[in-house]
């Protein structure tokens, strides 16, 4: 670009595939805003290929609708789907456990604990779209793949890429159970939380109706809450107020909430939070010891940063992580 290299993300499915020598239009937005994702121009064309050739025969259901950019796919749920029936014959999600965070992060320090601590249990990630639209754009979730720590993705809404597509949360939840099998599923949006320093402009603002979605079609949802002290940001400290909203004022059902077990300073930080907020009046609150998510960490050779902080640098987010993994096997195992 103008004598200088610069990184770029091309989208084989939507612009095609791409050699050295192809001579593209970029979109270099948010580059050029210095965003959080920011660090990449996106290839919007292509000027090697003509036309392109749609990749299957079934399927007429579009994502990123009404744009220049709209393609079609196969969700699960419609009518050529071998699963459409699944769908109709749903009843129920029968206590199958949903763990619902907010940030992108939180899924592999989760997924990681529950495949180290039971190898054997199934898990599940739904991508939706309020952050990362392409599933393909986490390295995260290419690596949990890889190394088998989570079995099937599900992308809903105009999240595009799973394993499954789904038309919505409701759908992909049924999904998870009824096509994944999962044993226990992460939904937490892709890379890229879009926030406003509001107290409603946030969009992790959707777990609130993603729980009440688990818990009205029969399942044990769990709130993975935002907590940290390393956060220089005062409405971040200790229980985040993207959470704080979500659990007093966004979510019309009750959850199962997993804190982590801190030092007596950041302990006392968070009792009061819980006690001036009635969390424990309005959700079944749960202390353990989450500590062990460095040891799962590193066993699979995962580095994984929030907000651009290691484990080192904001233990207590990733105890809670650690802490949520471990309450979720908890019930597995006082169910079986």
């Amino acid at each position: 670009m103008e004598g200088e290299r610069a990184k770029a993300v091309n989208y084989n499915a939507i612009t095609g595939y791409i050699s050295i020598g192809d001579r593209v239009i970029l979109n270099t937005t948010a580059v050029e805003l210095s965003l959080g994702t920011g660090g990449y121009h996106f290839v919007i064309y292509n000027k090697k290929h003509k036309e392109q050739t749609i990749s299957n025969d079934l399927g007429h259901i579009m994502k990123l609708r009404y744009t220049p950019l709209q393609f079609k796919c196969l969700a699960a749920e419609e009518q050529d789907s071998k699963y459409h029936d699944k769908f109709n014959s749903f009843k129920s999600l029968d206590n199958s456990i949903y763990i619902v965070g907010t940030l992108h992060s939180m899924l592999a320090p989760i997924a990681s604990v529950i495949k180290w601590l039971r190898p054997e249990l199934k898990i599940t990630y739904i991508m939706t779209d309020a952050g990362a639209l392409s599933l393909h754009f986490s390295k995260t979730v290419k690596r949990l793949k890889n190394e088998k720590i989570i079995e099937n993705t599900i992308t809903i809404g105009h999240a595009f890429g799973g394993d499954l597509e789904c038309v919505n949360i409701y759908t992909g939840i049924i999904a998870a159970k009824t096509i994944a099998n999962s044993d226990v599923t992460i939904i937490a949006m892709g890379p890229g939380i879009v926030g406003t320093g509001t107290k409603y402009g946030f969009s992790g603002i959707e777990q609130g109706y993603i729980i009440d979605a688990v818990n009205k079609l029969g399942g044990l949802s769990f709130a993975v809450p935002r907590i940290s002290f390393a956060d220089e940001r005062e409405r971040h400290k200790g229980i985040s107020h993207h959470t704080l909203t979500i659990l007093n004022d966004i979510v019309s059902t009750k959850t199962n909430l997993a804190l982590p077990v801190l030092n007596d300073e950041y302990a006392d930080f968070i009792n009061n939070q819980i006690k001036s907020n009635d969390l424990d009046k309005k959700h079944n609150i749960f202390f353990e010891n989450g500590s062990e998510v460095i040891d799962a960490l590193n066993y699979y050779g995962l580095d994984v940063k929030t907000m651009g902080r290691s484990y080192y640098d904001d233990e207590a987010f990733f105890h809670t992580l650690g802490a949520v993994a471990k309450v979720a096997i908890n019930f597995l195992d006082s169910a079986q």
